[in-house]
């Protein structure tokens, strides 16, 4: 199960990173244009944010079903903080991800809530490229597909 899992939360990643580019560029240029905002940019928006709410179900399945979950019995908090490889997969990676979906669900939440495109497409771009941001400063690049 376990490498079914992080087979789908690897490849799945790709969805989440080309969704989230896709949001970025359109908001970004629809709001450099003076576009109005409309169902498609919607859409966009709306499937970035499932894409990644079930890239963190996966996340969390995998992070529980890992191997390394028992490190934290085994050696306890102060161990695992000391080495960088056990760190990133059990303490970095989880909660900058999980801090990235949340800003993109409140990204999603705040900007249905304004009236005006440009204050849509700001509010997208804001949330969603921060969110980029932390998502590939806590990817393990040297272990992805491995």
């Amino acid at each position: 199960m376990y490498n079914t899992i992080k087979l789908l939360h690897s490849y799945w990643a790709y969805l989440v990173l080309f969704m989230l580019i896709i949001a970025v560029i359109n908001a970004l240029i629809k709001r450099l244009g003076d576009k109005e905002y409309g169902a498609k940019d919607f859409r966009i928006a709306l499937f970035t944010l499932i894409v990644s709410h079930i890239q963190l179900l996966l996340g969390l399945i995998l992070y529980f079903v890992s191997p390394r979950f028992s490190l934290f019995s085994e050696s306890g908090m102060g161990e695992i903080m000391k080495n960088a490889v056990d760190r990133l997969y059990l303490v970095e990676h989880p909660i900058v991800n999980i801090l990235a979906i949340v800003l993109i669900t409140v990204g999603y939440s705040m900007h249905k809530k304004k009236l005006i495109s440009k204050a849509k497409f700001n509010t997208i771009t804001v949330f969603y490229v921060i969110a980029l941001v932390l998502f590939l400063s806590r990817i393990p690049w040297n272990t992805w597909m491995a």
